[in-house]
C-alpha cells in the first residue's frame, strides 16, 4: 500500500493497480504489439497450453456425459470467458470515462478490461482435479487419512494444510505461474502479465490460517500454495494490492477486476448448468421455462418471437441468452456503481450478492433446484464415489514412488519428468499430487485400472 509518510496510508487507486499491470512474470523483454494487446496475448497463451486442453475431459455437470451437448470444463471456461469479456468491456468503458488519467498515465484502454477479464476467466478452472469438487474432497480426505501420515510427518503445518484442504484455485495458480526445473530454464509458467495473474486469483491468501467462516469473499477459500506464495507476493507488491491482516498468514484484498471473473463464472454455472440439466432430462421443461421467465428483463424479451419458436430446446436456448444478457448488465451496473469500494478494499462481496433481492431469490431457486435434481442425481453420486476410490489409490502409490523411487522403480518411471523429485518432502508430495490432479477424468480411471490389473493396456 502506498504511504504519504510512515503512518498515514493513502488510498489505492485504479492507476496504482495498473501502473505495472502489463509487466510479465519473470520476463523483462519489451513487447511492441500492433495487432493485439498484452492481455490478448495472455488469452492466446492460455488457449494453447496443454493444461487448458485437458479441460475438455474434466467434469462440469456430469462426469463422462453420454450426450455431446452437455458442457465440460473446457466449454464452460470458453463461455465464462465470453461473459467475462462483455463484463470487462462494459465496466472498462465507464471506468475510463470516469478516470481519464488511467488511459494517460497507465496506457490502459477500455477494451483492455475486457481482454484482461476474459483471459482470467479462460483459466479460472484450469487447476480443477478429476471429478470436479468431489475430486478436491477426495484428495483432501486422503491426506487427512491414516494412510498418508507417514508421508507428511516432516511437513510444516502450512504445508500440511495445502494438501489436507486441497484447492483447485491454488493448483490453477501453480499451473499458470510455476515452471518445473526439469521442464525449462525459464521461470514463471505461462509468463502472463501481472494483472492477469492477479485477476485470476479469487482467493489471494495461503491455506493457514483457515478463514472460511469470514464473510469476505477473498477469504472464503485459499488460492496460493506455500510453493507459490513468494511469487504472488511479488505480483501483489508491484500491483499495489492491499494486504489483509490474518494473523500469521499472508493475504491480500482482491484485485478489483477479480469480482468480474467471479460474476462471469457464477452467471454461467448457475444458468448453463441448469440448462444442461434440462437437456439431459433432469429438469422438466415447465420448471426451467418458469425459472428463466422469472429472470428475464421485459424490456429485452420479445414474447412474440418466443411464442413462435416451436422446438422446446430452442425456446430454452433463447431464454438462456436473454437471462444471461440481463445478469451481465446487472453485474456490470453493480460493479461500476461500487467500483471505488472494490478498489479501496472496503467492499469484499460477490457481485451477485449485491443484486436486487427479487433477482437473488430467483437465482437461489435455480441453485436449489440444480442441487436437488442435478448435482445429487444418481449418476453424479456414483461417479463421486468412484472418485473417492480412484484418486486416493493413485495418490498413495505415486506419492510413495516420488518420495522413495528406489522402492517403487516402475511407478516412478510412470511419473513424467516435470513431476519427479523435488528439493523437499513437500515438493515431492506436491509434485506427485499435481500429477494426479492434472489428469482428466478418463486418464485417472484408466491409470487406476492399469496399475491395479483391472484392465491391461491394449486389451
Amino acid at each position: 500500500m502506498k504511504r504519504t509518510n510512515a503512518s498515514i496510508p493513502q488510498q489505492t487507486t485504479w492507476i496504482d493497480y495498473f501502473k505495472n499491470a502489463k509487466e510479465r512474470l519473470f520476463d523483462d523483454r519489451h513487447y511492441d504489439y500492433k495487432d493485439r494487446s498484452v492481455f490478448q496475448m495472455d488469452y492466446d497463451r492460455i488457449v494453447f497450453s496443454s493444461a487448458f486442453r485437458r479441460l475438455q475431459n474434466k467434469t462440469q455437470v456430469l462426469p463422462f456425459p453420454k450426450s455431446d451437448y452437455v458442457r465440460n470444463r473446457l466449454t464452460h471456461s470458453l463461455e465464462t470467458a465470453s461473459v467475462g469479456r462483455s463484463l470487462g468491456n462494459m465496466a472498462g468503458y465507464e471506468i475510463i470515462k470516469k478516470y481519464p488519467g488511467l488511459k494517460k498515465e497507465a496506457g490502459v484502454h477500455p477494451a483492455d478490461f475486457g481482454h484482461l477479464v476474459s483471459a482470467a476467466c479462460l483459466a479460472h478452472d484450469i487447476g480443477n482435479p478429476p471429478f470436479g469438487h468431489s475430486g478436491e474432497a477426495a484428495i483432501s480426505q486422503y491426506f487427512k487419512s491414516e494412510a498418508a501420515q507417514d508421508f507428511i510427518k516432516n511437513l510444516t503445518d502450512k504445508q500440511k494444510a495445502d494438501l489436507q484442504n486441497f484447492e483447485g484455485n491454488a493448483s490453477g495458480f501453480r499451473i499458470i505461474a510455476h515452471t518445473p526445473e526439469q521442464q525449462s530454464q525459464f521461470k514463471g509458467g505461462l509468463r502472463l502479465t501481472l494483472a492477469t495473474y492477479a485477476t485470476f486469483t479469487k482467493y489471494p491468501k495461503e491455506s493457514l490460517p483457515d478463514r472460511k467462516l469470514e464473510k469476505q469473499a477473498s477469504l472464503k477459500k485459499f488460492g496460493l500454495y506455500q510453493s507459490e506464495i513468494e511469487i504472488f507476493e511479488e505480483i501483489a507488491t508491484k500491483l499495489h494490492m492491499i494486504p489483509q491482516h490474518t494473523g500469521e498468514g499472508k493475504a491480500w484484498k482482491r484485485f478489483p477486476l477479480t469480482f468480474l471473473v467471479e460474476a462471469a463464472d457464477d452467471i454461467c454455472y448457475h444458468i448453463i448448468d441448469f440448462e444442461d440439466g434440462f437437456h439431459i432430462g433432469y429438469i422438466p421443461f415447465e420448471t426451467i421455462e418458469k425459472s428463466f421467465l422469472n429472470l428475464v428483463d421485459s424490456s429485452n424479451f420479445d414474447r412474440n418471437r418466443y411464442d413462435k419458436i416451436l422446438a422446446r430446446y430452442e425456446k430454452i436456448n433463447y431464454l438462456r441468452s436473454v437471462v444471461i444478457n440481463r445478469l451481465v448488465n446487472e453485474a456490470a451496473r453493480v460493479f461500476v456503481e461500487n467500483e471505488a469500494r472494490f478498489v479501496d478494499g472496503t467492499l469484499d462481496k460477490p457481485l451477485l450478492d449485491l443484486f436486487p433481492e427479487s433477482l437473488q431469490a430467483n437465482l437461489k431457486a435455480i441453485i436449489n433446484e440444480s442441487v436437488e435434481k442435478i448435482y445429487r442425481s444418481e449418476p453424479v453420486l456414483k461417479i463421486e464415489l468412484a472418485g473417492l476410490k480412484v484418486l486416493p489409490d493413485l495418490l498413495h502409490k505415486f506419492v510413495a514412488a516420488n518420495l522413495y523411487p528406489k522402492k517403487h522403480p516402475q511407478l516412478y518411471k510412470l511419473l513424467p519428468g516435470a513431476y519427479r523429485n523435488g528439493n523437499t518432502d513437500y515438493d515431492k508430495i506436491l509434485n506427485a499430487t499435481m500429477f494426479i490432479s492434472d489428469m482428466t477424468d478418463r486418464q485417472a480411471v484408466e491409470l487406476f485400472r492399469h496399475i491395479n490389473g483391472v484392465e491391461l493396456p491394449g486389451y
